[in-house]
């Protein structure tokens, strides 16, 4: 992105608004999408090496993991914090925490929050580094909130063809509306580069960088429910195109073309099989482990 000035405030409050519109989409979808996610949430537990007692950071909650697993995984005398900058997903996130005492949620990006330096025995991210308005910003503020020592292991997407989950609706979606690719910047593709991956987080003061591929396998009933599911998570920006274009966000062209191109997914026994690509980072702060 040389060359490109990117207004960080502005990015933040636009991811805000996004996710916030999204929440109850995300949280509808919970039980399907985590049940395909849960492959790389426990690769993340296993590389941060997560178990009874450690304190642990989740960046990037969203609607809550990896850390509900991780609050299981840390057991009564262990502590886990999430923060996220959507108060909609944070909610989410709280109401699926309920019966857990030992994992609070708070509304904000770890950039401003002013958590102690030092304070983590370990840092979790699933999908959402690759948001953030400034990327060596977020992990710098990383590496000094975790004890010296301490492991960061986070998830981001790999290139898009390998990621179906996601790319595959927005991009029956942009065909269908004809709209031009995005700029760059901040973005769920913004990270798959792994030699790219590697550097950034070495440049925020990391050692020990090390970089893995998990697939995880989602999965859904049929191509009309990844669909819908399609529909109930699309940015508020795509939807307002599709209205603009189409009189309608339910207009049937755009969510019949969305399902047909699934059926290049769809199993024998009509389900949708989408087997997507993560890039898995295990990193350590302030020096060996």
């Amino acid at each position: 992105m040389t060359g490109t000035v990117i207004d960080v405030r502005a990015v933040r409050d636009q991811q805000r608004a996004v996710w916030d519109h999204v929440s109850q989409g995300w949280r509808r979808w919970q039980p399907d999408f985590e049940r395909g996610a849960a492959s790389v949430t426990a690769r993340l537990l296993a590389l941060a090496g997560i178990g009874p007692g450690l304190s642990v950071l989740d960046i990037g909650s969203g609607i809550g993991e990896p850390a509900l697993s991780a609050a299981r995984a840390v057991g009564p005398t262990g502590k886990v914090t999430g923060i996220d900058l959507s108060a909609g997903m944070i909610a989410a996130a709280r109401d699926a925490a309920a019966e857990l005492a030992n994992v609070e949620f708070l509304v904000g990006d770890l950039e401003t929050a002013q958590l102690a330096a030092g304070s983590f025995d370990a840092a979790l991210s699933r999908w959402a580094l690759m948001f953030a308005a400034d990327r060596s910003e977020l992990l710098r503020a990383a590496a000094a909130v975790l004890k010296p020592g301490g492991v960061l292991a986070a998830a981001v997407w790999g290139q898009p063809q390998d990621v179906p989950i996601i790319s595959l609706g927005f991009r029956v979606i942009s065909e269908q509306l004809g709209l031009p690719a995005p700029p760059p910047g901040p973005g769920p593709f913004s990270m798959s580069d792994p030699q790219a991956l590697r550097a950034d987080f070495e440049q925020a003061g990391f050692a020990e960088v090390e970089v893995s591929d998990v697939v995880a396998g989602f999965r859904f009933d049929s191509v009309e429910d990844f669909a819908r599911f399609s529909r109930d998570v699309l940015p508020p920006g795509m939807k307002q195109r599709i209205l603009e274009q189409r009189g309608s966000i339910e207009d049937a062209g755009v969510w019949n073309a969305v399902a047909a191109a699934a059926r290049e997914y769809q199993r024998a026994d009509g389900t949708v099989s989408l087997p997507s690509l993560s890039r898995c980072v295990r990193a350590v702060a302030g020096g060996a482990a």
